[in-house]
């Protein structure tokens, strides 16, 4: 698939100040987009920013913390009032831990649902008005193969049923918005990296950051009336 022209339009990612995020962003950036560089430590989210702008891209740092419902709102506020308009949110924010389903956390279940599913759901609600201003819009839930249900094991619980109900957010905001011709411009898919080198995959992932991002990509550069409620690797369905 071609890179789509995203000249003109504005881009959200989430958790993106470094790894898999930073490199979606500057996918993004290249294809046109002014891109809203999400991050929790605003310095962080500036610095990384920064490096990207001297490249004469269009990118800005906005703070947003997925598991706090006021950070998204002022977010989501703060790029309505300076640019009117929101055209492609990539939730890439997310957590990881190796936990048992037996001896189960619930402080740690409870945050797994914050940051991987509700805060990407409440996200996609609220930017969704944003994209009804001009009939387009693509929403891009990173997800993994471990949140397949037909290749579900015991290893991290708090994820896989966290990213496996964010697959269920993905089909239901599709569905939702499939049924109303004027929302048809909007497409909404999950896409998983696969496991890949970095801070959270660990040194001994087979996949590279830019495989990773190219995979992620992949939702963003969809042609309209392309696939919506879809879940895919590398541009190929995965498994539900």
């Amino acid at each position: 698939m071609q890179p789509s022209d995203l000249s003109g339009r504005v881009a959200l990612v989430t958790g993106a100040n470094r790894g898999i995020g930073l490199a979606v962003v500057e996918g993004i950036a290249e294809r046109g987009a002014t891109t809203l560089l999400g991050a929790r430590d605003l310095a962080r989210g500036e610095e990384a920013a920064g490096a990207l702008r001297a490249r004469g891209l269009a990118v800005h740092a906005v703070q947003i913390d997925v598991a706090d419902r006021a950070s998204i709102a002022a977010a989501v506020s703060a790029i309505d009032a300076r640019h009117g308009r929101l055209d492609v949110l990539v939730n890439n924010a997310g957590l990881l831990a190796y936990d048992s389903a037996v001896d189960l956390d619930p402080d740690t279940a409870d945050l797994f649902w914050r940051t991987n599913t509700l805060g990407p759901w409440i996200l996609a609600a609220a930017a969704i008005p944003l994209m009804r201003r001009n009939g387009w819009g693509r929403i891009v839930n990173v997800t993994s193969e471990m949140a397949s249900l037909e290749r579900m094991g015991a290893s991290g619980p708090s994820y896989r049923v966290s990213k496996t109900a964010l697959n269920a957010v993905t089909r239901v905001l599709a569905a939702e918005l499939a049924a109303d011709p004027a929302d048809s411009g909007i497409l909404v898919n999950a896409t998983s990296p696969g496991w890949v080198r970095t801070e959270m995959g660990g040194e001994d992932a087979p996949r590279s950051i830019e495989q990773g991002a190219a995979s992620i990509l992949f939702g963003v550069d969809l042609p309209d009336g392309g696939s919506s409620g879809g879940f895919f690797q590398d541009g190929a369905p995965l498994p539900w």
